[in-house]
């Protein structure tokens, strides 16, 4: 189970308290299942236990000022939240509890609470007569309300004397509930396939057309699909990734290739499961166009030559090919454009018959080809009131700037409601047909 932190990004928020010492434990857990730990300290928790046993136990320096002048262009609380997959607040003070549920933002780990976009949780650690009051218990209402996980608190004997409800959790227990929130369920019974990274048109056994797509993007999704309970298909081109966990990867070059590998997969699942229950995500950056010829040799520069014509022929287009057929799966497609973006995404997703798109502008400098970080907008049929004014007859969703892990389980989330209102509907209650990626891979 604790095999679902392999390179989770987890922000670790430490609040003043006795049970500051088990952060340290906690670190130690979270890093040998394979997690990355970033850790903020409040002041008060500078008190019980120092940023430099933290920092020597995370491998990161220790974040303790909000206006950090070291921090990227000053602003070190926005990358910190865009950075991490989960905050866990642990210890969380009964006064940490109520400033987040506030809203308060005047310390770097509260705005950073505010800021962060990722999944979040609290460990609660205080007197039992603090945990019992109702103000604590009203705090803890609204922090669940709005979706945050609460670790505990345990009972048992206190610092103070007292016996009862407020320990906070061993680290054992709060690494475990940190991979819990890994596991989403939302595409049990599923057979999800991905396409991911370039291809390669071979020109000669020397040379090759190809783009600057690093598969990224289409590795985050099947490690998110994976999470989310499916079994997951990884068709991937030349890139250099590892796979992610619980994934079966095919590894293919060229366009044909990658067709001929899709063609086979989705066989397989429908024959398996039926086109209801299969996902085909169309991830890669397939190359358009083909040599017509490739040479057996490495093709000379001449002595007089300055140009080399080339003829290119068109490639097959795998999702259209995908999205034909009579036993057709639901079809999800890409579209990375430089200009004109949803333009050209709404053609596409009508042209082909997709079931859904999600297009990003790679011009811009700062997401998409080899970046980490990525900002989407998604289109879907959708002719009732989501139906998007600015595309009519069209659902949209905004997927702001974040990490390309975090982008992959929003759009695991958006697929999950697109399968859930397709003709067939939900299928992770079927449990003549729930089987979970750990035991079919």
């Amino acid at each position: 189970m604790l095999a679902r932190l392999t390179n989770k990004h987890i922000l670790l928020g430490v609040t003043g308290g006795i049970a500051a010492y088990k952060s340290a434990e906690l670190i130690r857990r979270l890093r040998d299942a394979g997690a990355e730990v970033q850790v903020i300290m409040t002041p008060a928790a500078r008190e019980f236990i120092t940023p430099l046993t933290l920092q020597a136990l995370s491998g990161n320096p220790v974040h303790t000022e909000l206006l950090d002048p070291e921090a990227e262009a000053g602003m070190g609380h926005i990358e910190l939240a865009r950075w991490a997959d989960l905050f866990l607040v642990a210890p969380a003070s009964a006064d940490a509890l109520a400033r987040l549920a506030g809203g308060i933002a005047d310390d770097l780990l509260t705005t950073c609470w505010l800021a962060a976009s990722g999944k979040k949780a609290v460990a609660p650690a205080m007197n039992q007569q603090m945990w019992a009051d109702r103000a604590t218990a009203s705090n803890i209402e609204t922090l669940l309300a709005r979706g945050v996980a609460v670790f505990g608190p345990g009972s048992g004997s206190q610092a103070c004397g007292d016996i009862g409800a407020g320990r906070l959790l061993e680290a054992v227990e709060l690494a475990a509930l940190c991979a819990d929130q890994f596991e989403s369920r939302q595409l049990t019974g599923r057979h999800v396939i991905i396409t991911a990274g370039p291809t390669r048109e071979a020109l000669d056994p020397v040379r090759y057309l190809s783009n600057h797509s690093s598969g990224k993007m289409g590795f985050a999704l099947a490690e998110a699909c994976a999470e989310a309970g499916a079994r997951v298909t990884l068709i991937a081109g030349p890139v250099h990734l590892a796979t992610p966990p619980r994934v079966q990867r095919v590894d293919v070059v060229s366009a044909c290739d990658m067709l001929g590998a899709s063609e086979t997969a989705v066989n397989d699942a429908v024959a398996s499961l039926g086109a209801a229950r299969v996902v085909f995500i169309a991830t890669a950056a397939v190359a358009d166009y083909r040599p017509a010829q490739v040479a057996g040799q490495k093709i000379k520069k001449g002595l007089k030559d300055d140009t080399l014509d080339i003829t290119l022929i068109k490639n097959p287009d795998i999702v259209a090919t995908i999205a034909a057929r009579a036993d057709k799966p639901f079809v999800m497609g890409f579209a990375a454009e430089t200009q004109q973006v949803e333009g050209y995404a709404c053609d596409k997703l009508s042209r082909k018959r997709l079931d859904l798109i999600a297009c990003n502008d790679v011009s811009r400098g700062d997401i998409g080809f080899q970046s980490d970080d990525n900002a989407m907008v998604v289109f879907w049929p959708d002719a009732g009131q989501g139906s998007s004014a600015a595309a009519p007859g069209l659902g949209r969703a905004e997927l702001a700037k974040a990490p390309k892990t975090q982008i992959a389980r929003a759009l695991v989330g958006l697929l999950a409601e697109r399968l859930a209102a397709a003709p067939g509907g939900t299928v992770a209650g079927d449990a003549s047909l729930t089987r979970h990626a750990d035991e079919t891979l």
